[in-house]
């Protein structure tokens, strides 16, 4: 076996994330079984240890657990994503303070590079927990290996073995193996369960059984993909610390709609209410876009009613991330794929989306030998970025967007956004 001589790369991971950040400001949901759920309240996004021990799984629809979570005393909350970011930025923020070096992975996972810290790394991970904790309320767990798959490994160690008192250092050969071990292969960071399948017919169950698997193999297996897996789990790193994020290559803004879109007129708001998403989310990034292309459908696990899908392209010429650009190309590609009378009734749409692709930075965008003479479109959209981030998202948005928005995701049971909106700040008692 190899020994790892690799840098320590720390993955600090928050613990049911969404749920945590509920807590944070809802002392009454600690102790008891709390999930959260998808777009339009359909499913278990994210669940507590208590409803876990419940056996609700990942995914779960609510309308089959009714009984479930009425006899048990499951608390149910909308997805509140406007929170979660927030809570997500403020802890990274934390983060810099123990490290020069992050790479922020996912809303609640961030790799910290602990290049230097030595002996003391185990500790100096401890005091990074601990300061999240203090800071941000959100309970966390550490793990450290020689690589990011092992670093992987070793936070889901923390997480289910409390030995570890939340901190597991994989940096040591003896620990790491006795670790590896325990591990199955389908709780393995890129062990998708038709590789766990395959992997399982050659006798392969354990991540210590995978890490001695011949790396030839893992290419015949899982191409080159499982053959550097293996190589990661020897300690060998081959998946890069990105401290700088790479540029962005696509981007989407998609809804399930609140209420089915029946008419082109009701899609043509919601398709609007994208692109501006989009075009906002271009600028956010300093971006253009080349391509977009926009999709709808019916829902397709009514078998009883009539399905159809469509994903129209445009090409944006010049590219762009002005509003009025999108919005034009989305509604026009939107037409192009409707079925039926473009002003009466049509399918019963449940979800709709705008997706960029061919990504520049704005400095980058081709020249155009005729280009657009519109000097104002710049300061109207800057007036209107500037608007709504001033005074809320949504205080000024375009006219085709409508008024009624019964497209509108359902969120029923969403709490305040606490920390992102003023009139919705917590308030205490005395």
């Amino acid at each position: 076996m190899l020994e790892a001589s690799a840098a320590p790369i720390a993955l600090i991971d928050c613990n049911n994330f969404y749920v945590s950040c509920e807590r944070v400001f809802d002392p009454s949901l600690h102790g008891i079984p709390v999930i959260v759920l998808s777009n339009n309240d359909g499913c278990a996004v994210a669940r507590s240890d208590e409803a876990k021990a419940l056996g609700i799984e990942m995914g779960a629809p609510v309308f089959k657990m009714r009984e479930l979570m009425e006899r048990h005393g499951v608390k149910a909350l909308s997805s509140n994503y406007t929170l979660y970011g927030d809570m997500s930025r403020r802890v990274v923020e934390v983060l810099h303070s123990y490290s020069p070096r992050l790479d922020v992975y996912s809303i609640d996972e961030t790799f910290v590079d602990l290049t230097g810290f030595g002996d003391r790394m185990e500790a100096h991970a401890a005091r990074m927990r601990a300061a999240v904790r203090i800071e941000t309320g959100i309970p966390t767990c550490v793990g450290i290996g020689p690589t990011k798959t092992l670093s992987k490994l070793a936070n889901y160690a923390a997480k289910k073995n409390p030995i570890f008192s939340g901190v597991c250092n994989l940096m040591n050969a003896d620990v790491r193996d006795y670790v590896m071990r325990r591990i199955p292969i389908g709780e393995i960071w890129g062990v998708g369960s038709a590789t766990e399948a395959k992997l399982t017919a050659q006798g392969i169950k354990t991540a210590a059984e995978l890490r001695d698997m011949p790396l030839a193999l893992g290419r015949k297996i899982g191409t080159v993909v499982l053959e550097r897996l293996v190589a990661e789990l020897r300690g060998i790193p081959c998946v890069d610390f990105e401290d700088v994020p790479p540029q962005r290559k696509g981007m989407a803004v998609t809804r399930s709609a609140g209420t089915p879109m029946t008419s082109f007129d009701v899609l043509a708001q919601a398709i609007t209410a994208h692109a501006t998403r989009a075009a906002e989310k271009l600028r956010q990034h300093g971006l253009v876009a080349g391509t977009l292309t926009v999709f709808y459908h019916t829902n397709p696990h009514k078998s009883d009613r009539p399905q159809h899908s469509a994903s129209p392209i445009i090409r944006l010429h010049p590219m762009s991330n002005h509003t009025f650009d999108l919005v034009d190309a989305a509604v026009a590609a939107a037409r192009r794929g409707w079925k039926g009378d473009p002003t009466g009734n049509g399918h019963s749409y449940t979800k709709a989306g705008v997706i960029l692709d061919d990504l520049l930075a704005e400095a980058d965008r081709p020249a155009m030998l005729f280009q657009p003479d519109r000097p104002h479109d710049a300061r109207l959209t800057a007036a209107l970025d500037a608007i709504n981030d001033r005074f809320g998202k949504k205080t000024m948005v375009l006219a085709r967007e409508g008024f009624d928005r019964r497209w509108t995701t359902r969120a029923e049971l969403r709490s305040p956004r606490y920390t992102t909106r003023l009139s919705e700040l917590p308030t205490v008692q005395v």
